[in-house]
């Protein structure tokens, strides 16, 4: 059954949770700042999202307290000074940067708070995360007022003017490995995600080429009690079904010709069989294999 909710008929809270908890995970913009007297202020945001490379845009949202519809300190000093470095949270940081984002008073340095270190910016006021893997520097374009009840956002659009790279996280061709890079993300509640290990997975973009579709999978298979969504839209990215040489060449492999010679639930086991060449990510293979039966 599928739940219909009216957003207005939701507490701020309640409502809070459900888009927290939906919209996820969400990168952290780890944002340094600095008010009128020169004061730095460190705070995390996950309303936040890279928006644009030309010009390299990156926007996040200090919202409003939703108890005592209050503004954070960091929306106060970007309206001030339109400076703000943003440090990419990696793993190892994220307790440190949890840590940082308690309620210290006005004028309080989270840098000390937190333990981490103010490395100097080259064309902003305030100061980025020496501990983070990818830090940038940038100039506040605008800044948008969603609202102005607690639970509002303020959509602070910030252009990137220096990006600072630990090499650490480079791969030999000079490319950022998100294994290295090892970033987390918020979930809802207290829930963080880790964007490493057997989390990490590819699927080739179709850029040059254009899937048949899910349209076009035969009938039978496209209701296979076996291949879930995931896979048939797998099976739908091909540009072309095999060939009848293909096919041929898919009857003589051991298995194939065992299921085929069977007799018993033959497709089932074939799309069994299928299922393991997709997970392996080998899908010509795992077409042959299904249209071997024909």
């Amino acid at each position: 059954m599928i739940r219909s909710i009216n957003p207005n008929d939701l507490s701020i809270p309640e409502r809070h949770g459900i888009l927290l908890s939906a919209v996820s995970p969400r990168p952290i913009a780890f944002a340094s700042t600095v008010d009128a007297n020169g004061n730095v202020n460190l705070s995390p945001f996950s309303f936040f999202n890279v928006f644009s490379s030309n010009p390299p845009i990156l926007v996040f949202s200090p919202a409003r307290r939703g108890r005592e519809n209050t503004t954070k300190h960091t929306l106060d000093n970007v309206e001030v000074v339109k400076d703000v470095a943003i440090s990419v949270v990696s793993y190892d940081m994220v307790q440190q940067m949890s840590l940082a984002s308690s309620e210290f008073p006005q004028g309080v340095n989270e840098f000390v708070k937190s333990g981490f270190t103010e490395s100097p910016s080259e064309t902003i006021q305030p100061p980025f995360v020496k501990e983070a893997p990818v830090s940038f520097e940038c100039k506040v374009n605008d800044i948008i007022h969603l609202g102005d009840q607690g639970g509002a956002g303020n959509l602070v659009i910030c252009e990137v003017l220096r990006i600072h790279m630990n090499d650490e996280i480079l791969n030999e061709q000079g490319q950022i490995d998100p294994n290295k890079i090892d970033t987390v993300a918020r979930m809802g509640g207290f829930w963080y995600c880790r964007a490493s290990g057997d989390a990490l997975f590819q699927i080739p973009k179709p850029l040059t080429s254009v899937g048949i579709g899910y349209d076009m999978i035969p009938k039978e298979i496209r209701n296979s009690g076996v291949l879930t969504g995931n896979e048939l839209g797998q099976l739908g990215n091909i540009e072309q079904l095999p060939s009848k040489e293909e096919v041929t060449k898919a009857k003589e492999i051991s298995e194939v010709a065992k299921i085929l010679s069977s007799g018993t639930e033959v497709e089932e086991r074939l799309h069994q069989l299928a299922k393991g060449y997709l997970a392996k990510g080998q899908t010509e293979q795992a077409w042959a294999i299904l249209m071997s039966n024909k």
